[in-house]
């Protein structure tokens, strides 16, 4: 397989393979190494494209099919779900989707040749934190805060646990968690599915981030494979099988497919990404996912923030052309909203379209922040300016610019007043100095009688095993009193490791 080919392929499982079979109408990743270094930017004229366009990422609306806000005729595409001839109605608003076909430079006339959809996971649910949007499903970490869910699903989420199972689409961290765009309930356990990288490989099995594999057992058909038969570390693969032992959380397979043979070296193909920035080494050299990025200065288009914002785990669609060493050279970088960082807390002070708490600023912006208000002290129209000293309020949002310490509200939510204050974020570099720990400026300082817990909501007996698996850029939840002092401090009574 060519590098380019490579890429695209790992790329696909590790934020995409969710191309998710969630049934339409029915209503841990690898790192990957340095990208090459940045290649020469183009001539003022811009990129030549080939006219072949790939697409990536969730349907936003039909009349053909939307993604990544462009249209793309479908009239004679080929539409597959999960390895199978469909129908566009297969399809629903949410589901991951891979369209590939031509398009021209301005971005118009863009024709899908095909439309594939597969899911990331789909099995029973073992665990849910309805607190923090989060499941775990075959050993696979779902995030579903954002996530539509079908008419099928529950209205108490915490009633998940009783569904026979889920099936999830969504394109995925660099850890390997799931961020669902679309979620399934299903009446009946049918064949399970699981789509990710292959590690921890031995005779008898492999790891998918938290699920053990065994594919002898059965024994598995082992398809696709470039050495046939032969299954590497490494390798991004699609698992089947109709038995799991969630106590263990081993599923017994019965079909292993290599899904790294999808495209073939073509200079000048444009693709769009939605996914997360991972391997951040400057705004010319990072990754989506685990395929290589570069901007081009004076170039690039950035669009709902600037090229100051971009770092690791912020939310991007990216838009560009590859060139000849399988490194997508980006015309337009846009940020998205994401919800990796909450806070709750009481306000401290209010200034304008911001607010700070836990000593922390937070930025709102008119028609992107959400405001709901949960006290039934003001109706629909709720919005910042409501929003008082002491008033007792949840953000939902991301880190914007990065490295900042300031929050970019998706979410803000006002509630009715609690003592408990609450830091979800990213561990800052050099944050870890045991027993304290540093997310977005303020200090986490834990005790002899702090709990520590899994990400799904399990006890770690002994707080060495939690302090082994964190390090800079973690994400962690913290619950605890606040400590008005600077610097700001939390003193922890429970910290969760999330999404690992």
């Amino acid at each position: 397989m060519n590098a380019q080919a490579a890429r695209l392929a790992s790329f696909l499982v590790a934020t995409l393979l969710t191309v998710g079979a969630c049934g339409g109408s029915s209503g841990g990743g690898v790192t990957a190494p340095p990208p090459p270094p940045p290649p020469t930017p183009p001539p003022v004229g811009g990129i030549t494209r080939t006219g072949v366009a790939v697409a990536v990422g969730p349907v936003t609306a039909f009349g053909s099919v939307v993604v990544n806000g462009i249209t793309y005729d479908t009239s004679a595409a080929e539409i597959t779900v999960d390895g199978q001839l469909a129908a566009q109605a297969d399809l629903a608003v949410g589901d991951m989707v891979l369209v590939k076909g031509t398009i021209d430079d301005d971005n118009t006339n863009a024709v899908a040749e095909s439309v594939e959809f597969d899911d990331n996971v789909e099995g029973p649910v073992t665990s849910v934190d309805t607190g923090t949007n989060v499941m775990v499903v075959l050993g696979q970490t779902v995030r579903f805060g954002d996530a539509i869910f079908d008419d099928n699903c529950p209205a108490n989420l915490n009633d998940l646990l009783t569904v026979a199972a889920v099936e999830v689409s969504g394109p995925v961290l660099g850890d390997g968690t799931i961020d669902a765009t679309r979620i399934e309930c299903k009446n009946v356990l049918g064949e399970m599915e699981v789509t990710g990288i292959v590690s921890a490989l031995g005779n008898d099995t492999f790891m998918i981030n938290g699920l053990l594999v065994n594919f002898t057992s059965f024994p598995a058909t082992i398809d696709n494979f470039p050495t046939p038969g032969v299954i590497s570390d490494g390798n991004p693969v699609e698992v089947k099988g109709n038995s799991f032992v969630a106590g263990t959380d081993d599923l017994i397979a019965t079909r292993v497919e290599f899904k790294g043979n999808r495209f073939g070296d073509n200079e000048g193909d444009h693709m769009e990404i939605e996914g997360f920035i991972n391997g951040f080494v400057s705004e010319l050299e990072f990754n989506v996912g685990i395929t290589p990025v570069t901007t081009i200065p004076d170039t690039t288009i950035y669009e709902g923030g600037s090229v100051a914002d971009l770092g690791d785990n912020l939310k991007v669609e990216v838009e560009g052309e590859f060139d000849d060493t399988g490194v997508l050279n980006a015309t337009k970088v846009e940020i998205k909203q994401a919800t990796s960082v909450r806070l709750t807390a009481q306000v401290d002070s209010v200034n304008g379209d911001s607010f700070v708490m836990l000593g922390i600023t937070v930025n709102t912006v008119q028609g992107i922040t959400r405001f709901e208000d949960k006290t039934g002290l003001v109706g629909d129209s709720f919005n910042v300016s409501d929003i008082n000293t002491d008033d007792y309020v949840e953000v939902r949002g991301q880190e914007v610019p990065a490295g900042s310490g300031e929050i970019l509200a998706a979410i803000v939510e006002r509630e009715d007043l609690d003592s408990e204050a609450i830091i979800q974020g990213f561990i800052e570099m050099d944050g870890v100095n045991r027993p304290s720990i540093t997310v977005l400026g303020d200090t986490i300082e834990t005790n002899g009688a702090t709990i520590f817990k899994n990400d799904d909501d399990s006890v770690i007996p002994d707080p060495d095993d939690f302090w082994s698996a964190i390090s800079a850029g973690s994400l962690i939840k913290a619950k605890g009193t606040e400590d008005m002092a600077e610097p700001r401090t939390l003193i922890a009574e429970e910290v969760e490791v999330q999404f690992e």
